[in-house]
């Protein structure tokens, strides 16, 4: 193979690397992790106290409410900073696995400002699932993976379409994580697609039956957390999704229509 042949493939390799704002987190988490390794336990029931999500904070007759700290601010703060928290090692090294998957295909796709808020959101929104559920719950809920389950729906909308990393006439390298992805209604008549849901909320209703989901003893993220965080990365993507332009229906897409805007998505 000639050098001028080489460099494509070289190309292709470095490609599939992870993003650096996808490693960036992971490594934030494990900082966050290892700090609080070195707390005393006293200290670092304060850290969760301060920083995890604990819906009894929400329900003004809880008794566990004197007891919180953060005041007001927590309120909001807790939205989102309980998505940096983790309950053990394994907890974030099974975090950190599956944000390695599905993160960095989405962060390649978005961007690292627009991966960043976006999966915010999804923590907010696994939160606010979790909260309405459970608003009497003193249990600190702790960990990333109601954002990491917001990645999973957006990696899902385009990971097995044509082109795609997993999809029929796949590419290789950045390209195929810019393959166009179809509004949703026609997504969900891909069989991979339908696998691929089936098997993700199979494994979080097994879940739920069994309590809740990856733990540490101290703090937990459950499955209505996954479920919150999923739902507001499938509502979520076509707003964040550069590509939105080359939504349309599959039936449409081979048509050229310079003349008619494009297809609305959803």
């Amino acid at each position: 193979m000639t050098e001028h042949q080489g460099r494509p493939d070289n190309r292709r390799e470095r490609a599939f690397n992870a993003p650096a704002v996808v490693i960036a987190t992971i490594a934030l988490f494990g900082a966050i992790h290892l700090w609080r390794v070195f707390l005393s336990e006293d200290a670092d029931i304060a850290v969760l106290l301060r920083f995890a999500f604990i819906p009894a904070r929400y329900d003004p007759a809880s008794p566990y409410l004197p007891g919180m700290l953060g005041g007001e601010g927590a309120k909001l703060w807790t939205f989102l900073t309980y998505a940096l928290l983790h309950g053990d090692w394994t907890h974030l090294l099974v975090n950190s696995v599956a944000m390695l998957a599905f993160g960095s295909a989405v962060a390649w796709r978005f961007g690292p400002l627009r991966f960043l808020f976006f999966s915010a959101l999804c923590a907010i929104g696994g939160a606010a699932a979790y909260l309405a559920l459970h608003l009497d719950e003193p249990q600190p809920v702790s960990g990333a993976s109601a954002a990491i389950s917001g990645q999973m729906a957006a990696a899902m909308r385009f990971m097995f379409e044509a082109g795609g990393p997993l999809g029929a006439f796949r590419r290789r390298g950045r390209l195929a994580f810019s393959a166009p992805a179809v509004p949703l209604a026609p997504a969900l008549r891909n069989p991979q697609v339908l696998i691929f849901l089936l098997a993700w909320f199979g494994t979080n209703i097994v879940f739920g039956l069994g309590g809740m989901a990856i733990a540490g003893e101290t703090a937990a993220i459950a499955w209505e957390a996954h479920i919150g965080g999923f739902l507001t990365g499938l509502v979520l993507f076509p707003l964040f999704d550069p590509k939105v332009a080359r939504f349309r229906d599959r039936a449409d897409a081979s048509v050229a229509l310079p003349s008619r805007p494009p297809a609305p998505h959803d």
